[in-house]
């Protein structure tokens, strides 16, 4: 059985990146905001949609540079 030819890749890099998901009736919303990239669909698929299209993304063009991003959460009260 004859498989497609693969794309090489030579110098592949790692790095985390921030990862925002929220539900919308039905369906969960991914967005990575240092790159741009989103995704939706049940969780299992948003993110997984949302790792291929960052690392499509990322293959075609250069990272962004950017500070480290930090999530938390604050307490507000309100009546």
């Amino acid at each position: 059985m004859l498989h497609p030819p693969q794309k090489l890749i030579t110098n592949m890099a790692n790095r985390s990146f921030t990862v925002i998901v929220h539900k919308q009736e039905d369906m969960y919303i991914t967005e990575c905001p240092e790159i741009g990239t989103a995704d939706q669909g049940d969780i299992e698929q948003a993110i997984a949609g949302l790792t291929q299209a960052t690392r499509l993304y990322l293959e075609e063009l250069p990272v962004p540079e950017a500070s480290p991003r930090y999530v938390t959460s604050i307490e507000v009260g309100y009546a």
